[in-house]
């Protein structure tokens, strides 16, 4: 990334669903933080997965518009440049960091593993695998994903709402198998590459971070400032959903969605030009936000 121009931060929906009252006040959340530090805000369509549409793409990007957001340029879709991410692995491969792996989800969910490895992390089956090996799996005609060949098995981050945080990291998948590139390498390389040093998003996504950031430094990349902000949950304690009813912009409306998602975080119900210098960080709440429609 350029180092000649201020850092950024950024809000990247993935256009599967609209945006509920819970998004959109991690949008908001992640706007003050850029602007209150004086930094770009950038926005980010992750558009790599099968099912996210276009049309709910633009869905999205008018409700951030409507609740008030603004970003700097336009916005970005991740499937307009492959080319991006293909350069990226190929710079890894050369450097002996990527290996084919033919191994399916149910396949590796039932994989022996170290007891102490998290559920779900791959348990290195095709790390070794010999030419012989390789070559009879190849001739099933399956298309191998590509994984990075880590160095470590866990790494440490610094959020601003968690302190130092310490989670693993795997094998993890860079390119899938239909030749897409992976979540944790995109999100990677579209930071660098925007010039973001401020990542603030949902906790859920908290322990990616390790494998994000572990990625970054073998690349060379900064790493960002974290903070990832509790989530809202329904009257039932779990992740709020567009199925928990009236929850999207559309249902609630622009100066109702406002007045809940200030309230939520402690601040008056002004325009967010007028909240900027308002804002502290320090007051948000470290408890999940529990919707209360």
């Amino acid at each position: 990334m350029s180092r000649d121009r201020p850092g950024a931060g950024r809000f990247a929906p993935s256009p599967s669903a609209d945006l509920h009252i819970g998004n959109l006040r991690t949008a908001i959340v992640a706007w003050l933080f850029a602007r209150s530090t004086g930094r770009r805000f950038l926005v980010r369509v992750e558009d790599l997965d099968d099912r996210t549409h276009p049309e709910i793409a633009q869905r999205q990007l008018a409700d951030l518009a409507a609740i008030g957001l603004n970003w700097d340029g336009q916005p970005e879709w991740q499937s307009t440049h492959p080319d991006r991410y293909d350069s990226v692995i190929e710079e890894l491969m050369a450097r002996d960091l990527v290996y084919e792996c033919f191994c399916s989800r149910r396949e590796i969910q039932s994989a022996p593993r170290a007891p102490h490895a998290p559920e779900g992390a791959y348990p290195g089956t095709c790390r070794a695998l010999t030419t012989a090996q390789r070559a009879e799996k190849l001739s099933t005609g399956r298309a191998p994903a590509l994984r990075l060949r880590a160095g470590v098995t866990e790494f440490t981050v610094t959020d601003l709402m968690h302190g130092q945080y310490t989670g693993a990291v795997d094998d993890f998948v860079l390119r899938r198998g239909d030749g897409v590139a992976a979540y944790n390498l995109a999100v990677v390389v579209d930071d660098d590459h925007g010039g973001v040093d401020q990542v603030v998003r949902g906790d859920d996504l908290l322990a990616s971070s390790p494998r994000q950031a572990y990625l970054a430094s073998v690349l060379g990349y900064p790493q960002p400032v974290y903070a990832h902000v509790p989530l809202a949950l329904n009257a039932q304690g779990k992740r709020l959903a567009k199925r928990d009813g009236a929850v999207t912009l559309a249902d609630l409306g622009v100066d109702h969605a406002w007045a809940l998602i200030t309230a939520s975080l402690r601040l008056p119900a002004l325009t967010l030009p007028d909240l900027v210098d308002r804002f502290d960080p320090a007051l948000l709440t470290r408890e999940p936000w529990v919707y209360p429609g």
